[in-house]
């Protein structure tokens, strides 16, 4: 499960990096400074991607060496992962700290709604499918 969950992390940061801040140029991970300063924070912010799924991936193949992978717990540490980091951004980045938005010079309130809802969801569909292995592990 915890392989899935830094895998998770991993890939929506990458995808959120790769999609929002690269090619829609939407906004950086900081946008309270200079555009050099938002290209700075996205590259720390593309290099924590990539540490976690490079990370989550070593841990993958320990997984299989033991023999001890099972794929709807990792399926659903992947979604509880991704589901998490996305929350945390769209309320904790987006709102509280307001390092960034999804987007600027639009009507916020569709993005904010669709990027937290599908947050939920992940999350919601990830604790279901950690908690029927538990079951199965427990029956």
């Amino acid at each position: 499960m915890w392989t899935g969950i830094l895998f998770g992390l991993g890939i929506v940061a990458f995808i959120d990096e790769v999609v929002f801040h690269q090619l829609l140029h939407w906004h950086h991970f900081y946008d309270k400074s200079t555009t050099d300063i938002g290209l700075v924070s996205d590259g720390l912010f593309h290099a924590f991607s990539f540490i976690a799924t490079i990370g989550a991936s070593f841990l993958l193949a320990d997984l299989h060496r033991r023999h001890a992978f099972w794929l709807n717990r990792w399926i659903g540490g992947i979604l509880l992962g991704a589901g998490v980091f996305q929350l945390y951004d769209g309320i904790i980045q987006h709102k509280w700290m307001g390092l960034h938005q999804i987007r600027y010079g639009v009507d916020i309130l569709p993005y904010d709604l669709v990027w937290n809802i599908l947050a939920a969801l992940m999350i919601l569909i990830g604790a279901i499918l950690i908690q029927q292995t538990n079951r199965k592990k427990e029956g």
